[in-house]
């Protein structure tokens, strides 16, 4: 089997149930909608709920009601109920819960059980079949922390399985360099790197041909490469978290815990959404985005001096540091897990100029675990060389417009000290 977004999940779905399949190729797909739909990206959140994705969400959703406009043939025995015409119950009250912005307790545990249900998380410990993760950098929807997820989990148990990381996904892609890329709905199968490997993965498991070469463990796109024939880089495995940067009380980025400057700084959210990454959509129906953008006094950021060599970033970055706020240490402890603070983590590319990139458009909603004790935070994966000149900016905001935020104003400070301040890890390739 081989296909994309639910094309993906369907695969390891009949494999979870059918041993008679020989070869998967899931492409941009999920390992956990709780992740992808309502997303914490802080490390070991376990069953706390996330940060609503709610324009992903209710795009998808709206669609799916929207049929009998779409679809005036629609065989009307699909209607499921006049509450809830073309999804399963269950569906719509996750997405009613979560657009309530309210999480109260047996509500959530409902939302997150009925999430993993239909996840592979939940199912992957039977899949034995050999599979092969091709899965997209330009994807605010499944990130490739998806992937990374289940790679590991298949990797870990013994089902052979390698993993790509492709330029294009649900928010766009086959544009530019990228051109050359597998386009599903050309059947290019012979015009870029990805296509070579999914042949040799079906010779090699399902025609059984044994001498066939799958290739490395795993394989990402470069988009600063122009060479056609040299944008992909391999390697045995993803590249560890190899280098440290501390935040400093000053706003900057520093190589060295003793460089770092005691200083506090503070912001606040605003009850609008003051930042603004993606309008998630946009990618996937061809629309141009505004740029992103965060309000002075809504955020808080970080920023490395000009790098004096080349820095290429593959894998998840993870940002370990500690806030202060009276008012959500007041709420945190509510009934309803919404009243935790949210903030959303990210990284900027500065150009010498001062353009500033976020790359791919990605962020890292996190609902804080408990304020009075230090966290850590799961950027979502890139693939990323920050050239020569060029600033990492690493940013905490208060909102992003592509999700819902904290309930209520809940200023945030950030102290920092030598003994004491937060830290950005991060994934170098070749390093």
């Amino acid at each position: 089997m081989i296909g994309g977004s639910y094309g993906g999940a369907v695969q390891l779905a009949t494999a979870a149930v059918d041993h008679r399949l020989d070869a998967l190729v899931p492409m941009i797909t999920w390992n956990d909608l709780a992740y992808s739909l309502d997303p914490d990206n802080a490390v070991g959140s376990g069953g706390v709920p996330g940060v609503f994705k709610w324009q992903w969400t209710n795009g998808f959703y709206l669609s799916g009601e929207g049929q009998p406009l779409l679809q005036p043939s629609l065989d009307p025995s699909r209607i499921n109920s006049l509450a809830c015409l073309h999804f399963v119950t269950e569906a719509c009250r996750t997405v009613h819960t979560l657009n309530s912005g309210s999480y109260p307790a047996d509500r959530t545990a409902e939302l997150l059980a009925f999430a993993h249900r239909v996840s592979p998380v939940s199912y992957l410990h039977r899949v034995d079949t050999p599979t092969l993760l091709v899965q997209g950098q330009a994807d605010t929807l499944f990130n490739l922390n998806e992937a990374t997820a289940t790679y590991r989990t298949l990797k870990a148990q013994g089902t052979p399985v390698k993993m790509i990381w492709q330029s294009w996904g649900h928010s766009g892609g086959l544009t530019g360099p990228a051109a050359g890329e597998l386009d599903l709905s050309k059947g290019n199968l012979e015009t870029s790197y990805v296509s070579p490997r999914v042949l040799a993965w079906f010779g090699r498991h399902l025609r059984k041909q044994t001498h066939v070469d799958t290739g490395p463990a795993f394989a990402y796109y470069r988009d600063w490469i122009t060479d056609p024939d040299r944008t992909y880089a391999t390697a045995g495995d993803l590249p560890a978290l190899s280098r440290t940067l501390y935040l400093s009380g000053d706003g900057t980025l520093v190589d060295q815990r003793g460089k770092v400057a005691r200083g506090s700084r503070g912001n606040t959210n605003w009850l609008i959404p003051t930042s603004h990454s993606e309008s998630s959509l946009s990618g996937l129906i061809g629309l141009r985005d505004s740029p992103p953008r965060d309000t002075k006094g809504t955020y808080l950021d970080w920023t490395s001096a000009p790098l004096k060599d080349p820095l290429d970033v593959v894998g998840a970055p993870r940002a370990t540091l500690k806030v202060v706020s009276p008012k959500a240490e007041r709420t945190q402890n509510s009934a309803d897990a919404a009243d935790k603070l949210v903030l959303f983590a990210k990284l900027y590319d500065v150009a010498p100029d001062g353009t500033r990139t976020l790359v791919r458009r990605l962020v890292a909603p996190v609902r804080v675990p408990d304020v009075t004790k230090s966290f850590t935070v799961t950027l979502p994966g890139i693939v990323h060389r920050y050239e020569t000149g060029h600033r990492l900016r690493f940013v905490i905001a208060a909102s992003d417009d592509a999700y819902f935020g904290n309930r209520g104003i809940k200023p945030v400070t950030v102290v920092s000290g030598p003994r004491d301040t937060g830290v950005l890890r991060l994934p170098v390739a070749g390093s």
